[in-house]
C-alpha cells in the first residue's frame, strides 16, 4: 500500500524527536568549585596634590574579589610627604569628606601646598604590619586654554543644543597627555563630560577637543583642561579598562597600572586651567 508524502514526513519527524529525547532530557548543568587564591591584603593609596590646597590622602586595603565591597580603612598608617624644598610634612589620621571634590580622605596635612611646574614630591606610607608604599610625582607644566567656542545645531529653538570646542597649543615633542572635564553649574557635581587624549597625532599643533550636541541654552559650564604626566595617564586608562572588563565574560582581565611601589594606587600632582563658559 503506497504511503503518502505527508504521512512519511510525519513519521520521520516523530522518529527524530524520539531520537533526541534522551539528550534533551539530560541535565547539562554541572556545579564546580573554583579555589580562588588568598592573597595578602595590600595598601591602596590615592593622593592628588594641588597648588594652594591642603594635602589630603586616602589609604584603604585590598579585599578578596567576592568579599563585601565595603572599604577596609587601616588606622595604624603613617604618611610622610616630602616637599619640593626637601622638608618632610606628616599627614595626620583625620578621616573626612571633601565637599568640593566629592571624595573621602583618611589623612590630611596642616598647611597649604606650594607646587610649581617642575617641582617633585615624594610620598611614603607605612603601617605597623611592615607594609610600605612609596611614590614620586613631578608637577607638569600648565597648558593654557586659548579659547572656548560653542555652536548650536539646526533644530527649532525649542530643541536647540550646542557643542563646545576647547582650543589650546600642544608643546612640541610627543608625550603630552590631557584630560578634559566639563561640569554644569558646579565642579562638585559629576562632570557632564570627562575623557583623556594624548598628542601622538597632534604633536606641536593647535589642539581642539570637542563634544557632541549635549548642552542647552542657558547652561553655565566649568571647562577644565588637565595636563597629565604619563604614569597618571596610564593609571587612568588601566582603571577604565578594569571597570569595563568587570563582569564581562568576553573581556580580558585588566591590571591596575599604579604610580606607586609596594602597593596599589596613584600619587600625582594636578596641573590644570579652568574657565567659565555660558551657553
Amino acid at each position: 500500500m503506497p504511503v503518502s508524502v505527508k504521512t512519511y514526513l510525519l513519521s520521520w519527524r516523530l522518529t527524530w524527536l524520539l531520537a533526541l529525547a534522551p539528550f534533551t532530557s539530560c541535565d547539562l548543568q554541572k556545579e564546580i568549585d573554583v579555589d580562588l587564591p588568598v592573597l595578602p591584603a595590600q595598601l591602596v593609596v590615592e593622593c592628588y596634590l594641588e597648588n594652594g590646597q591642603i594635602p589630603r590622602l586616602t589609604v584603604t586595603e585590598t579585599v578578596p574579589y567576592l568579599s563585601n565591597p565595603d572599604p577596609v580603612v587601616p588606622d595604624d598608617v603613617t604618611v610622610r610627604l616630602t616637599l619640593a624644598n626637601g622638608q618632610v610634612q606628616e599627614l595626620r589620621y583625620f578621616p573626612g569628606y571633601d565637599r568640593i571634590t566629592g571624595k573621602a580622605f583618611t589623612h590630611i596635612g596642616l598647611r597649604r601646598l606650594v607646587a610649581r611646574p617642575g617641582d617633585t614630591f615624594k610620598l611614603e606610607v607605612s603601617d605597623t604590619k611592615g607594609r610600605r608604599v612609596t611614590g614620586s610625582a613631578t608637577m607638569p607644566t600648565r597648558i593654557p586654554i586659548d579659547s572656548l567656542e560653542f555652536e548650536y545645531n539646526d533644530l527649532p529653538p525649542e530643541s536647540r543644543e550646542a557643542y563646545v570646542l576647547t582650543n589650546f597649543q600642544d608643546p612640541a615633542g610627543v608625550g603630552d597627555y590631557y584630560r578634559l572635564q566639563i561640569h554644569r553649574d558646579s565642579i562638585s557635581a559629576d562632570p557632564v563630560l570627562d575623557y583623556d587624549v594624548d598628542d601622538r597625532l597632534n604633536d606641536g599643533t593647535n589642539f581642539t577637543l570637542g563634544t557632541s550636541y549635549i548642552f542647552d541654552p542657558g547652561d553655565r559650564l566649568f571647562v577644565t583642561l588637565y595636563h597629565l604626566d604619563q604614569p597618571y595617564y596610564l593609571f587612568r586608562q588601566s582603571v577604565n579598562d578594569a571597570r569595563n572588563a568587570n563582569g564581562n565574560p568576553f573581556s580580558q582581565p585588566s591590571a591596575i597600572k599604579s604610580t606607586v611601589e609596594g602597593g596599589i594606587g596613584v600619587f600625582t600632582v594636578l596641573s590644570y586651567e579652568r574657565k567659565r563658559l555660558n551657553i
